[in-house]
């Protein structure tokens, strides 16, 4: 299957952006670009240290994700962010206009604890409140869907590959 789409997989720290966007890519067929990757290492640094970010550390990251969704537009390509406000997505939107986005979404007790067994991420579980006191799900004007993230990567990715499909 492909998509000339860009999809942004979304949702709080832990729900398995970073597992499920590689994934979702290779199903589609499309190139895959890890959100972590844009952040400026002052931002790593705050969250590292357990420090939220605010939306002026967040809008240098959300503009580095849109142009390089605006690079693959009409190409396709799967990219990881939060995206947690409404407010973030529109931004990402005004760089990328044909963003999809897979808000993966689940427990606040199963995402803690996927959390506390990861290895090497720079988020702490600390922060995983303020995740989800910041996060304002999809909205009805808004192209995507919410896909949950119980089960293995692999279902999580068939049910996310499956639920684009039926997109209007």
């Amino acid at each position: 299957m492909n998509t000339p789409h860009v999809v942004v997989v979304m949702g709080v720290a832990g729900t398995g952006k970073t597992t499920i966007g590689p994934l979702l890519a290779a199903r589609l067929g499309v190139p895959y670009a890890e959100g972590d990757d844009f952040h400026p290492p002052a931002n790593i640094a705050k969250m590292t240290a357990g420090t939220p970010l605010t939306d002026d550390d967040r809008w240098p990251w959300l503009d580095a994700i849109g142009n390089w969704a605006h690079g693959r537009a009409g190409l396709g390509g799967v990219v990881s962010c939060s995206a947690l406000k409404r407010s973030y997505r529109d931004r990402l939107r005004v760089a990328a206009p044909g963003l999809v986005f897979v808000h993966l979404a689940g427990d606040r007790a199963l995402i803690e604890d996927r959390m506390s067994h990861r290895q090497g991420h720079f988020m702490p579980t600390a922060l995983l409140d303020s995740q989800f006191a910041t996060l304002q799900p999809l909205e009805g004007d808004e192209t995507g869907v919410a896909v949950d993230v119980t089960g293995s990567p692999e279902e999580i990715t068939a049910r996310a590959a499956k639920a684009l499909t039926e997109l209007p």
